[in-house]
């Protein structure tokens, strides 16, 4: 199984590349750079978590009477994910979730969380992602990007959900922009404290110990089958192409953000 993993690697490696080194990230050279960056953003961290709840949903029972479902291991390993990114702790050390601590990140950097919050009040009322996007104004490409996950996840295969959980998600946040984020909070420290915190949690616990459970758990869910390491190879490589169409998106915002102040 560790030759399909390295397959997958390779296949998406420059994929991975384009968007380690898009040119999104060094467009953010102030506070209203990074508060657009973030108002897209903001989708994709909510979307991870309902493909999250999607992968425990298959892989565990979450419905009343329990019954044993699934492997044990896929649903320790699920389980323990879930953990980290529904409940993980603030600065404060209390318990939320990943996204609420990016909403937090938003509103003190002076972010508008108004759309993705409109958006998400729009599909607890409607269940319509479509009918959500509308109502809440959704830039094109983060409605690409949330459309494509949700196909993922109507799939309710779960193979294919946890590769591109492991290989789509995690580990796409290079160097640089955690440079770019820290000059900031060396000029803004009252702004930018809890998005900085925000992304060293997701070092510390996203891109670590949770890379290395999603890795196993794909490994069991594909197990030797090729045809389902396919799949999930293709499947992988779609995700990042709309994550590479997200960051386009993001970098004209911020471009013509600039343009217009400049006049």
């Amino acid at each position: 199984m560790e030759s399909y993993i390295e397959q997958i690697q390779k296949n998406i490696e420059p994929l991975r590349q384009q968007i380690i080194n898009h040119k999104v990230y060094a467009a953010i050279e102030d506070m209203e750079s990074l508060r657009i960056f973030m108002q897209f953003h903001a989708y994709a961290v909510w979307d991870f978590m309902s493909l999250l709840k999607s992968l425990q949903n298959n892989l565990t029972c979450t419905s009343v009477p329990w019954f044993p479902k699934g492997f044990p291991e896929s649903r320790y390993l699920i389980n323990e994910i879930v953990l980290g990114e529904e409940s993980d702790v603030d600065m404060e050390g209390n318990r939320k979730s990943h996204f609420e601590l990016y909403l937090e990140a938003m509103c003190q950097c002076g972010a508008d969380t108004a759309q993705i919050q409109n958006f998400i009040t729009e599909l607890m009322h409607s269940n319509d992602l479509d009918h959500a996007f509308q109502k809440a104004g959704t830039p094109e490409k983060a409605v690409q990007f949330v459309s494509n996950t949700f196909e993922i996840i109507r799939s309710n295969k779960d193979y294919v959900q946890a590769a591109v959980f492991t290989f789509g998600r995690e580990d796409l946040i290079p160097d640089m922009f955690h440079s770019i984020i820290s000059d900031l909070h060396a000029h803004f420290p009252e702004s930018v404290s809890i998005f900085k915190y925000y992304l060293e949690r997701h070092i510390e616990v996203d891109g670590d110990h949770h890379s290395h459970l999603a890795l196993q758990m794909t490994s069991n869910l594909c197990g030797t089958n090729q045809e389902y390491w396919q799949e999930a190879s293709l499947a992988v490589a779609a995700s990042l192409q709309k994550r590479i169409a997200l960051w386009d998106g993001v970098y004209d915002a911020i471009i013509a953000h600039k343009r217009v102040t400049a006049s």
